[in-house]
């Protein structure tokens, strides 16, 4: 019985064009440039512009994956966009990707995950194409993050960023995705949370905007995504040293370098974009892998282990040998 992979055969990116600096933002709230690159490692992330959705941002990205891939985009049986800031409440955004694309014969849907969405999404699509449901999977993380910002908030306005990634897998017999790892643990939902003021019948009173709780978020983090780095390695049985490549959700820099000292990695062997993008949630991982790929410092034959933290709380991992 031939054995079905998911091997990665395409990937894009799409930032906006407008910068925000750490400068521009010190001029809203009490803070400078180099307080919030000490604490975050960032210095300046991309704002969607009025027009731009994560529809249309997803479209950028998509197009480059299937591009690159060299497919045709009504080749592709799945769509799976993660985001936290759809166009609409319903259809999905995926929905609306599809049509863009000119897709007709294809099954769409979102899923919200926070932070986590790529390598959830990834975990979903690792599944369809094992079983046999799908041969060529599209997943793209877009997310418009400024739009929830409330940017008089100094320990949220600071992190976040615009931006949409793309992968698109292939079914096939060698190795590709080795493995996924995802969890949830919803007791942690008051330490990072955006409320949905529209329906909520609780606290109907807040703004829609991220709100978080950041010392507690940043414990648990490191915690966690030290403890599902040996799950990842264990279930392979593979030694830290095995590991190529480490490309982590662009969160916070300290919880990056805590991630790599566990893997016993050099920075030089992690996939930083936090600098210049900020915390651009379910799309981070996705628009740095397409970074590492693209400027070919990911060789083929490589494993790449990827991770992300987020709200709810969740959190998740992704083995891949390029």
């Amino acid at each position: 019985m031939t054995i079905r992979c998911a091997k990665i055969i395409g990937t894009g990116g799409y930032l906006p064009e407008t910068v925000r600096t750490n400068e521009e933002i010190s001029q809203r709230v009490d803070t400078s440039d180099s307080w919030i690159v000490e604490r975050t490692g960032i210095k300046t992330r991309r704002i969607a512009g009025a027009e731009e959705t994560a529809s249309s941002m997803a479209e950028i990205a998509a197009k480059q994956a299937i591009e690159m891939a060299g497919i045709e985009a009504g080749e592709i049986d799945l769509i799976i966009i993660a985001t936290g800031t759809p166009d609409r409440v319903y259809p999905s955004t995926a929905c609306l990707l599809q049509q863009r694309l000119g897709i007709q014969n294809c099954v769409s849907f979102d899923i919200q995950a926070a932070c986590s969405g790529s390598i959830f999404a990834l975990s979903i699509a690792d599944q369809y194409i094992k079983s046999g449901a799908a041969d060529k999977v599209l997943i793209v993380g877009s997310e418009i993050c400024s739009r929830l910002v409330d940017w008089t908030d100094r320990g949220t306005c600071i992190l976040f960023g615009d931006g949409a990634g793309a992968v698109l897998l292939d079914s096939t017999n060698e190795p590709g995705i080795l493995s996924t790892h995802i969890h949830s643990d919803g007791a942690f939902e008051d330490l990072l949370y955006c409320p949905n003021p529209q329906v909520s019948a609780k606290n109907n009173d807040e703004r829609g905007v991220i709100k978080m709780k950041g010392n507690e978020v940043f414990k648990v983090a490191v915690n966690t995504l030290g403890r599902i780095v040996d799950e990842t390695l264990a279930a392979n049985g593979l030694d830290k040293s095995d590991v190529d490549w480490l490309v982590p959700h662009q969160a916070n820099i300290r919880i990056i370098a805590a991630t790599a000292r566990k893997l016993k990695m050099s920075m030089d062997q992690v996939v930083l974009t936090l600098e210049n993008q900020g915390n651009t949630s379910s799309a981070s991982v996705l628009l740095a892998l397409n970074e590492a790929l693209r400027d070919q410092r990911i060789k083929r034959g490589q494993i790449i282990l990827l991770e992300a933290f987020g709200a709810g709380f969740t959190w998740g991992s992704a083995l891949i040998k390029y």
